[in-house]
């Protein structure tokens, strides 16, 4: 083995390795600055987690006489079908309303006491992505779990509260109480917990699971109640589509342009972080290139020796693995510098954040490092077999 090292720095190149060392190190911390940073923006969102950016919410107009007309704000079911027969929508669901009463109330001991008549919504649960064992509900559960909307909390704290001389509640505080909720409709009235699973800034409203409402409204609304939905939730493939503002024009729809401008921004921001990483692929792809060709040849210099080598007695694998972990060394080395430089990166873009996001929490780094343990593992496998095959093309001619 010492024969074919000795072999090996007769010829290697350095500025070759070293041209292949910076390329590839380059790529590398493009790729992984981009999926890192856009983990990290995501995390700017946190609240909303269980729900895309890519999600709009859409209502009908309403005008100053629709009350005095009697004009209904509903949609129809052709009016679904046709929104979602659209090109721009991926998939449609419409909001269920609860059609019966609610009451809930806070009571806890030497804390805060209060309560308040609310509503329920629904929507299909596949727009909501929280955990299946923590958004379910069965018939006869006497917890029901609960997204609440953010801005309902702020009117708590900086409001009413302030108002009242009452605590201020935080997400976490709130989120470990429970909720005493009164149902009442049809004849029939029952207590039930309520469970807070999460907090909303995009949706308007006091979501349950589907399952609950359909039981609920079954079980609880009169025969007369209103049955159609009046809002509607649809993800779009492309929140930059022109069509879907003309589309909500033409049919005197509304969404919240605030909502759309943010699902603007996340969509946009995807695209340039895809770009950006493949430009960071390709940029490696090239490196390897570098490094293949830089093998080869030094593989070619070598040849004659290393076929004696073969001839007596040396196997194929002991021949090719020096330079086999001369190319997984310099791949592992440029992973873990490549890792160094973007923890250094960002470090300084979360500093940023901080500044204008001060309660943001900073996801970890496991997403960028499995992307860079995956990219090692492919490249440093292609080497190995390629490096192989060189040498075995040797032997066969030996042969």
């Amino acid at each position: 083995m010492k024969l074919v090292w000795k072999l090996l720095r007769q010829h290697v190149s350095i500025p070759q390795f070293m041209g292949f060392f910076f390329a590839n190190l380059v790529g590398v911390v493009i790729i992984l600055l981009g999926v890192q940073f856009y983990n990290d923006y995501q995390a700017l969102d946190q609240e909303d987690s269980f729900m895309k950016a890519d999600y709009l919410i859409v209502n009908r107009k309403i005008g100053a006489l629709s009350g005095l007309t009697g004009k209904s704000n509903a949609f129809s079911q052709s009016d679904i079908e046709e929104l979602g027969n659209e090109n721009f929508v991926e998939r449609i669901g419409a909001f269920t309303p609860s059609s019966f009463n609610v009451r809930a109330r806070f009571d806890v001991e030497d804390f805060v006491k209060f309560s308040t008549e609310m509503f329920f919504e629904s929507v299909p649960d596949d727009f909501v992505d929280v955990k299946s064992d923590a958004w379910h509900y069965e018939a006869g559960n006497e917890e029901i779990p609960i997204i609440l909307p953010k801005n309902y909390l702020d009117l708590y704290n900086f409001g009413y509260a302030q108002g009242k001389g009452l605590p201020k509640l935080s997400e976490g505080i709130l989120g470990a109480m429970k909720l005493h909720i009164e149902i009442a409709g049809n004849g029939h009235s029952d207590n039930f917990m309520g469970r807070i699973v999460g907090f909303s800034s995009r949706l308007n409203t006091i979501l349950v699971p589907e399952s609950f409402m359909q039981w609920a409204n079954a079980q609880y609304a009169s025969s007369d109640a209103v049955k159609e939905p009046t809002r509607l939730i649809m993800e779009v493939n492309n929140p930059t589509d022109e069509r879907i503002t003309s589309f909500l024009q033409e049919h005197d729809y509304e969404t919240d342009e605030e909502k759309l401008d943010a699902s603007k921004t996340t969509f946009v921001l995807r695209v340039v972080v895809s770009i950006v990483m493949a430009v960071g692929f390709v940029i490696s792809i090239l490196s390897f290139y570098i490094l293949m060709l830089s093998v080869f040849l030094l593989v070619q210099k070598n040849s004659s020796k290393l076929e004696n080598l073969l001839l007596i007695g040396y196997s194929p694998a002991k021949v090719s693995f020096p330079y086999q972990a001369l190319t997984v060394g310099l791949n592992v080395l440029v992973l873990l510098l490549a890792i160094i430089i973007m923890c250094v990166v960002r470090s300084y873009y979360l500093t940023m954040f901080e500044n204008f996001f001060p309660d943001i929490v900073a996801p970890g780094i496991q997403p960028a490092l499995c992307v860079g343990v995956v990219l090692l593992v492919v490249v440093s496998i292609f080497n190995i077999i390629a490096v192989r095959s060189k040498v075995m093309s040797i032997w066969k001619r030996k042969e």
